[in-house]
């Protein structure tokens, strides 16, 4: 199982990746183990989250968020918001 995210940096910028688990990924980028970009704009919270079945399909799905304007984005995170809870099982978000 893979995940796609978008993390909102502490300077309100968006971040898209993907992982096996969302828990051990966002402890990463606040350590500054990270992405290069999340080590200069600092890691806030993850804002949405996607389940999907592999690797491939996740990639995809990074790739086409990463195409789309902020905006679209932010209207991805407003239709579902992240529960406040343990994700390394996940929700299912989109």
């Amino acid at each position: 199982m893979y995940f796609v995210y978008i993390l909102k940096c502490n300077n309100g910028s968006l971040y898209t990746g993907i992982t096996t688990n969302v828990d051990r990924r966002l402890a990463e980028h606040k350590s500054g183990k990270g992405a290069r970009y999340t080590r200069a704009k600092g890691a806030g919270e993850i804002v949405r989250i996607e389940r999907k079945k592999n690797r491939s399909t996740a990639s995809k799905r990074e790739a086409e968020i990463k195409k789309m304007s902020r905006t679209e984005k932010l209207g991805l995170i407003v239709a579902t918001p992240v529960a406040k809870r343990s994700l390394k099982g996940g929700p299912h978000r989109g």
